[in-house]
């Protein structure tokens, strides 16, 4: 009997008996994939259910906070994203492109944690985790190798081994016998996905997924993934950049906002905990179009170098490229300064860039993104001592920011004597350190005067 073929999309799983370019349901674009049409069939079901003691509803007041345990991976920058470890019975899922270093960072992990883990990798033989493990000096005396797609068989290893941690490498190689699909399809992955977060809240075992992406750099497979686990990492940074960020976007057990910052060697992944003085490293000197400013990702202030080139363009149409902001954020602030300063930035080329490959989402990088725009324009030096952050609003304000005390205190500590802040966030309780120049900035006008500044 030939199979019958179903278009299946990749965000929300709806599906049709034909190729579309939008999903109807999501409204997405080009989401949709081939799948194997399976029929329902009335059997009954044996699927695990996921939360043990849900069968019975319970008072509120009658209800217990557990106590969950974490436990520490041995990565201070790891366990900074997590928000102090892997909890016990979580399920975390780490994304991210092909050979940016998530199996050589989950390696070391292995290598570093205190109780017994269990490696099942479907993608490399044993042979090569072997040569991987001697070049990475992996020493763990309870750390077992598996190499294995079939989840059943996954599971009944685990039930004899009685792991605390298991790490699948990756979820897109595992397969469901009992689903007809193929390995990595959206079936497949959901499908595996229930199995592993059923023997994880179970038993009580941390488990962490790798998760493939997709060509358009989001988490390949379906979404209802991201929302399943307790905890979705997604590893930033360029292959060929030795630097790698990892980012929560999701963490039932932490905050969002931490990052980790690593930098890739001959023997794995080292930690940078200071990235501050790893991103201002090699900064030219007297060169117009630079400028430091200094953001919050979660508890920690970082200091980072903004860059913009500004130059004639000799096209009908200008071009504009960024690289570490937003792109609407730069055009925003090119029509705030072209109306309020008369800068004809419409009749240049301007490329914009974040030095060491950090994503900058916060709207405290606006006076300096302004002030590197408007130094390049005039070929005018920001003088190396002067650090901006401020939020500019389309009437050329400049907004209070938060933390202002934290960025003054790691600007000062990096050899920044003068601070541009925007003129409401300063207060009586804002100490500033001796030898510390602060200036106030009430709006893009009072920006020009940093130029003076020496």
């Amino acid at each position: 009997m030939k199979e019958k073929k179903v278009y299946v999309c990749e965000s929300c799983d709806y599906q049709s008996p034909k190729w579309m370019g939008q999903c109807p349901s999501c409204k997405k674009w080009n989401t949709f994939v081939e799948e194997t049409y399976q029929p329902p069939v009335a059997v009954k079901n044996t699927r695990t259910s996921i939360i043990s003691d849900a069968s019975e509803p319970v008072l509120f007041r009658d209800m217990e906070i557990p106590k969950y345990m974490r436990t520490t991976t041995g990565t201070s920058e790891l366990d900074r994203v997590l928000g102090g470890g892997i909890v016990d019975g979580s399920v975390v899922l780490l994304a991210g492109e092909p050979g940016i270093g998530k199996s050589t960072l989950l390696m070391q992990i292995c290598s570093n944690l205190k109780e017994r883990v269990l490696y099942v990798s479907g993608e490399e033989s044993k042979g090569q985790l072997k040569l991987r493990g001697e070049r990475l000096g992996i020493k763990g005396d309870d750390v077992y190798f598996l190499t294995e797609t079939n989840v059943d068989s996954i599971l009944n290893f685990v039930d004899k081994l009685s792991p605390e941690v298991i790490i699948i490498d990756s979820i897109q190689t595992m397969f469901d016998p009992n689903c007809t699909s193929i390995p990595g399809s959206i079936n497949q992955v959901k499908e595996c996905a229930i199995k592993f977060i059923a023997k994880a809240k179970s038993k009580g075992i941390a488990i962490i997924l790798v998760g493939h992406v997709n060509k358009e750099g989001t988490i390949a497979g379906p979404k209802v993934l991201e929302h399943m686990v307790d905890a979705v990492l997604y590893f930033e940074g360029e292959r060929i950049q030795s630097y790698r960020i990892i980012r929560a976007i999701k963490n039932r057990y932490g905050s969002t906002n931490e990052i980790g910052v690593f930098e890739m060697t001959d023997k794995g992944l080292c930690e940078v905990p200071n990235p501050s003085e790893m991103l201002l490293s090699g900064r030219p000197q007297g060169v117009s179009g630079s400028c430091a400013v200094c953001v919050m990702e979660g508890t920690r202030p970082i200091i980072a170098e903004i860059q913009a080139l500004v130059t004639p363009t000799s096209f009908p149409s200008p071009r504009r490229a960024t690289n570490g902001t937003d792109y609407n954020r730069l055009c925003l602030l090119l029509a705030v300064l072209e109306k309020r300063l008369g800068l004809k930035f419409s009749q240049c080329d301007i490329y914009l860039n974040v030095i060491g490959g950090l994503r900058l989402d916060e709207p405290s990088a606006d006076l300096a993104i302004a002030l590197a725009l408007i130094s390049s324009m005039n070929d005018v030096p920001i003088p190396e001592n002067v650090l901006a952050m401020g939020e500019i609003g389309l009437a050329g304000e400049c907004r209070t920011i938060n933390d202002l005390q934290k960025r003054i205190n790691e600007s000062f500590r990096l050899g920044f004597d003068t601070i541009a802040v925007p003129e409401k966030s300063i207060n009586e309780k804002l100490k500033i350190p001796d030898g510390v120049s602060i200036i106030p900035i009430e709006s893009v006008y009072d920006a020009l005067s940093l130029f003076k500044v020496k």
